[in-house]
């Protein structure tokens, strides 16, 4: 897993370099894995990974980010995806 992370941490931090006119690191080195121990730690981290654009000044709010999850929950917190 460790290697396919890599590959697509490198291949996308070129892309949104270019898209972004940045050079040098886009990501974090490396990951980890976590266990969610219960539905609260669930909420707390998806939230944490869902404000990340916000902020990094990529969107002004977390439903603003075109390739984030929060753009598709309602009112409650609730995710719904558009059939296809």
């Amino acid at each position: 897993m460790g290697r396919l992370v890599d590959m697509w941490k490198g291949y996308s931090a070129k892309e949104a370099n270019k898209i972004l006119g940045r050079r040098g690191p886009f990501w974090q080195r490396g990951y980890w894995d976590t266990y969610m121990r219960d539905a609260s730690h669930e909420t707390r981290t998806r939230r944490y990974i869902e404000n990340n654009p916000v902020k990094s000044m990529l969107a002004a709010s977390a439903k603003d980010w075109d390739w984030g999850s929060a753009r598709h929950r309602d009112a409650h917190d609730r995710l719904c995806l558009p059939e296809l």
